[in-house]
Parts: C-alpha cells; sequence; structure tokens
C-alpha cells in the first residue's frame, strides 16, 4: 500500500468513528473540492441501497458533524 492510498483510507476511517471532533478535524483540513467529494460519497451511504446499516449510520453521524456551511 502506498502512502496516498494510506491516508486516503485514514481519512475515511476518522470520517466513520463517530466521532465529531475528529471528524471536524479531518474535513477541516481537506481542501475545497475534496469536502464536496466527501459530503458527496457520505450522502450516498446514507441514501443509496447496498450499504451496511452500520456504515449508514456511521455516514449519518459524519453529516450531522460536519457544519452545512463549510469553506
Amino acid at each position: 500500500m502506498n502512502g496516498e492510498q494510506s491516508r486516503f483510507e485514514n481519512i475515511w476511517e476518522v470520517l466513520l468513528s463517530r466521532d465529531a471532533k475528529w471528524i471536524l478535524a479531518v474535513f477541516e483540513s481537506l481542501q475545497f473540492d475534496q469536502k464536496r467529494t466527501v459530503l458527496e460519497h457520505l450522502q450516498k451511504m446514507v441514501g443509496e441501497p447496498g450499504w451496511q446499516p452500520e456504515q449508514r449510520i456511521s455516514a449519518r453521524f459524519a453529516l450531522d458533524a460536519i457544519p452545512d456551511n463549510f469553506e
């Protein structure tokens, strides 16, 4: 596994951790376009079929932890 892939996996591990403080810290460290991509993916996890119930709960938690007016 290369460094970029490992960083990517670590970011998602935190985003789905249900720890609001860490979720917000990681989210704020991303660039604007990355934030949009993360939000879109989390919304898909919550609203589209194929995701496990625990994944949906974690994605919903992350969406609730991230402010609506991010920059």
